[in-house]
């Protein structure tokens, strides 16, 4: 299909809008954004996805350098003789590194043309800014829980959640700190009726209220900062359950909302979270660096592809800043039913 007149019209616009935005004379030759732009693209990206808004992110000026410190989990409070009492907040001691990262938003004609049918020019420039932001964005969170490896040329076909394109939150505590993610079999049982068995739980609150007990920090665990996020395959399981046993109003709004909170701590389902994983940790906890001065842009439509493609290249990485205020079961070790008889 070709590109209709409506929209090709529409195309040009946006890109003499675009490169007004960002300074440039011509956004289909790479550019660099400048440092104010950078501030603005981050924002931009920050309000498309709301988590995204929650976590930690922030520009850094080094390819490898030391976690910076967001917050101090020590008393800030506190007196000293014959002067003034202060507490300390400084970079800490783990390490972080960033690498390479190119996102592409590409835009078929045949959507394009779709667009420029159904709306005007001002709806058409909104779905063009809304689709590439909020793409890069998810691929943030995307990667971030997913994220094993670095590979040389990425796969997306192979790694669909970005597996291959950075080393994630997990799976650096999983080579830094493997102790505060458990490794045995758990087993989510709701519908036990007798004696549990060992690893096997009837409830997610009781898994998690072990899991912060066990693998939080002495200091953290009553932190009110401390949140739950959970894999979509166990809060449904969960809910399921308390809906098929509910014989009340009451009892069914109980169920619709077992899953905002677990173990005394806010829950959350973020996007791309693995099914049966449960992490506890605090959300400033999670961080993503963009190196100062690496960001590149460049939009252009592409005849050979018939494709418009939005293109975003920078350096970009991940890191926990307090491991032990991280603990987890992965995926691979929780399994929804009953234990094996012993």
């Amino acid at each position: 299909m070709q590109l209709n007149q409506i929209a090709a019209g529409f195309l040009k616009t946006y890109s003499t809008q675009l490169a007004k935005t960002f300074g440039v004379e011509d956004v289909t030759k790479q550019f660099a954004v400048t440092a104010p732009m950078e501030t603005k693209l981050r924002s931009a990206l920050l309000e498309s996805v709301e988590f995204l808004r929650m976590i930690s992110t922030m520009p850094v000026d080094q390819l490898s350098g030391q976690v910076v410190k967001v917050g101090n989990y020590g008393i800030a409070t506190g007196r000293k003789a014959g002067g003034r009492f202060t507490s300390g907040q400084d970079v800490g001691g783990f390490k972080y590194q960033l690498t390479e990262t190119d996102s592409c938003s590409a835009l078929p004609w045949a959507l394009l043309s779709a667009w420029g049918n159904a709306g005007n020019q001002n709806e058409f420039m909104k779905k063009m800014n809304d689709n590439a932001t909020h793409r890069f964005a998810l691929d943030m969170l995307r990667v971030g829980f997913n994220g094993t490896s670095i590979a040389a040329t990425s796969d997306p076909v192979a790694n669909p959640l970005g597996e291959d394109v950075n080393k994630g939150w997990h799976q650096i505590v999983k080579e830094e700190a493997a102790d505060q993610i458990v490794t045995d079999p758990i087993y989510f049982n709701p519908d036990a009726t007798e004696a549990l068995k060992d690893g096997e739980y009837k409830t997610l609150d009781a898994i998690v209220t072990e899991l912060k007990n066990t693998l939080i920090h002495p200091s953290l665990r009553n932190d009110p900062r401390l949140v739950v996020l959970v894999g979509s395959d166990l809060t449904a399981t969960a809910q399921t359950k308390l809906m098929n046993q509910a014989d009340k109003p009451s009892e069914r709004v109980a169920a619709q909302q077992m899953d905002k909170n677990i173990g005394g701590m806010r829950a959350y389902t973020p996007p791309f979270f693995p099914g049966k994983r449960i992490v506890v940790t605090m959300l400033s906890n999670l961080h993503i660096y963009t190196q100062r001065g690496t960001s590149h842009r460049k939009s252009e439509n592409v005849e050979d592809r018939k494709q418009y493609e939005d293109k975003y290249w920078r350096n970009e990485g991940y890191a926990i800043e307090e491991f032990e205020a991280y603990a987890a079961i992965d995926e691979a070790n929780m399994k929804i039913g009953a234990a094996p008889a012993a």
